[in-house]
């Protein structure tokens, strides 16, 4: 049986991975500074982590959600006190897309409404809902064309409130920083005045942290940046590591019914021990702290490089421009120097590295991008 086709592959197949390095089936090294889509928040193959998994897999593996997991509830504690969301209550899920979906059907029974304000080149998941609220007509099946979604432009705090006071919205959906987009901040004052709207309009707001969330700007939540507390958030990515595994933080304000969501999937053992594993290491290695100084220190130097236009972004989610718009500068980086990066819309690499990079991994990426950009455009390929 041949694999479905739907993916652009790099010749590349990577077989161990330590910290922000990985080595492939050539023994070639290679720095990363994507982390597989911004999953690897820990770095590869943490020893705290694989310890973890190793014990939890020889005790049990798996078991559904008909019994007691106290794992479960350790990993809601923890991850409650480290964000700063201890009075919200978890749903456990296995993807951010999931994530979404499960967001987007809890607040729909909460309104009773069903049109989701979203906003322009957003990024949600591929499933159905999260499909039909993500801004991208490419892979949008007619199946998901079916949802009431309103696309706005980010940063227009006028056009959500001309939705908003139809009062017909289930919800208003935003990403903490667009990612796929190509590193959108919303504006502080947009996301305050937004979560002003919602409380006077009496609508959910939802802030999908999948990409942006888990320490990786340097707050564990990159909304927390703008003082403001979402009625119901979602993570995943960073959340295991590579494990798979998925979250909905929901307020007070919403009532749990039995039945009303479910996962055979979600929550189990090894997923929250993976999950707990991550919440341990980022809490003892202080790993926020250093995506806030190592986000600054690749800015303040990425500034300095001539040929490089805009730099968007806080902490360890960077999106980077350059001055001519040249596509092969990440194949160069790749081939050449063996750097992983990311790319995004509108020709933006996206820099999404392990949480526990260091100085002299940024200084081999930044002096490999400095050659790369003053190598003659004929040689680059």
């Amino acid at each position: 049986m041949n694999l479905f086709d739907v993916y652009s592959l790099w010749d590349i197949e990577p077989i161990k991975a330590e910290g922000c390095k990985v080595w492939d089936t050539k023994g070639t090294e290679y720095l990363d500074l994507y982390g597989g889509h911004a999953v690897i928040s820990i770095g590869h193959s943490h020893p705290h982590y694989v310890q973890a998994l190793q014990e939890q897999v020889a005790r049990l593996g798996f078991y559904s959600n008909s019994v007691q997991n106290s794992l479960q509830h350790e990993l809601g504690e923890k991850l409650g006190e480290l964000s700063g969301y201890p009075d919200y209550s978890l749903f456990l899920c296995n993807s951010g897309a999931e994530a979404n979906e499960n967001a987007l059907k809890l607040v729909s029974f909460h309104t009773r409404k069903r049109r989701v304000v979203a906003f322009r080149e957003a990024f949600h998941g591929r499933t159905s809902g999260a499909v039909a609220v993500t801004d991208n007509a490419a892979i949008q099946a007619p199946f998901n064309q079916g949802h009431e979604v309103t696309f706005l432009p980010l940063n227009n705090l006028e056009a959500v409130e001309r939705e908003l006071c139809k009062e017909d919205t289930a919800a208003v959906l935003i990403e903490g920083i667009q990612g796929v987009a190509g590193i959108f901040v919303p504006d502080t004052v947009f996301l305050q005045g937004v979560r002003e709207l919602c409380s006077r309009y009496e609508t959910p707001l939802i802030l999908d942290e999948i990409q942006s969330g888990y320490g990786r700007t340097g707050d564990f939540f990159a909304h927390q940046a703008a003082g403001i507390r979402p009625d119901i958030i979602t993570t995943a990515k960073g959340m295991g590591n590579g494990f798979p595994i998925g979250g909905v933080l929901i307020s007070p304000n919403f009532e749990a019914k039995k039945g009303m969501l479910g996962t055979t999937f979600g929550g189990n053992h090894l997923a929250c021990a993976a999950a707990i594993a991550v919440l341990d290491v980022i809490k003892e290695e202080a790993l926020m702290k250093n995506a806030r100084e190592m986000g600054a220190y690749l800015t303040d130097k990425l500034s300095t490089i001539e040929g490089i236009g805009a730099i968007r972004g806080r902490g360890l989610m960077l999106g980077v421009t350059f001055r001519q718009q040249d596509a092969t500068i990440r194949n160069e980086l790749l081939s050449r120097h063996h750097i992983f990066t990311g790319g995004a819309r509108n020709n933006v690499m996206r820099l999404l590295p392990p949480l526990s990079i260091g100085y002299g991994e940024a200084d081999h990426f930044l002096a490999a991008l400095q050659e790369t950009l003053n190598r003659p455009g004929d040689t680059i390929s």
